[in-house]
């Protein structure tokens, strides 16, 4: 049923679109797993992610062959493979950057961890806030930084700070070492190459759906 021929491509050939899907694909499989299903066809994703079955037969493609046509991938071995692919077997430490309203529920957020995130460190400027205690974790000063970054191996970092401070937040954590960041401040931050930065904001999300509203009878 499965393929031996699964391979790991030069990761600077996979399209960044289809790597954003592989973790909707894991999700789903992990839920086929959870309900006792072995075997999934293309088609079967597709209905679940609204993904054609020759757009997954495409993204798959480029790591190698899961499956046997006619007989569908074995849900066990495709879910393990893509959580190989993704790094999700490996422990990440994370550290996240400004402690405010947002700051904060991303840290009580409870579904890092069974994902491999764990969040390890927690930083901001504020003189009121370095010091309190949120979930686990005691907020530092962002002067300590450098020197956390290094001794906890934090390779990812979330910022949650004001935009005014984005970019030079974003340059010290560069200059610390991270190359993996998640920006939910509502800017475009630079980086030089070699650094993954994925902007979150929702406001930009919202604006891009009322497009397909604004001409809507009800609108």
């Amino acid at each position: 049923m499965v393929s031996n021929q699964a391979r790991q491509p030069d990761r600077a050939d996979v399209p960044e679109v289809v790597v954003t899907r592989l973790p909707q694909y894991v999700r789903v499989l992990n839920r086929l797993l959870e309900e006792g299903i072995e075997v999934v066809s293309s088609q079967q994703l597709g209905a679940q992610l609204q993904v054609t079955p020759a757009q997954i037969r495409k993204d798959l493609s480029y790591f190698g062959r899961f499956g046997k046509q006619g007989r569908g991938y074995s849900v066990r071995h495709l879910h393990d493979r893509l959580r190989d692919i993704l790094g999700l077997n490996s422990y990440w430490n994370v550290a996240v950057v400004g402690v405010g309203r947002l700051g904060r529920a991303i840290l009580s957020y409870p579904g890092f961890t069974p994902d491999g995130f764990h969040l390890v460190a927690a930083f901001d400027t504020n003189e009121d806030v370095v010091g309190l205690q949120v979930g686990d974790l005691t907020v530092r000063s962002i002067d300590e930084l450098e020197e956390v970054v290094s001794g906890q191996n934090i390779s990812i970092a979330i910022v949650a700070v004001p935009v005014r401070f984005t970019q030079e937040v974003i340059d010290t954590l560069i200059d610390c070492g991270v190359r993996a960041i998640l920006n939910y401040a509502p800017t475009s931050p630079q980086v030089h190459d070699g650094v993954r930065i994925r902007n979150i904001d929702p406001v930009i999300a919202l604006q891009s759906m009322t497009y397909y509203l604004a001409d809507s009878p009800e609108h």
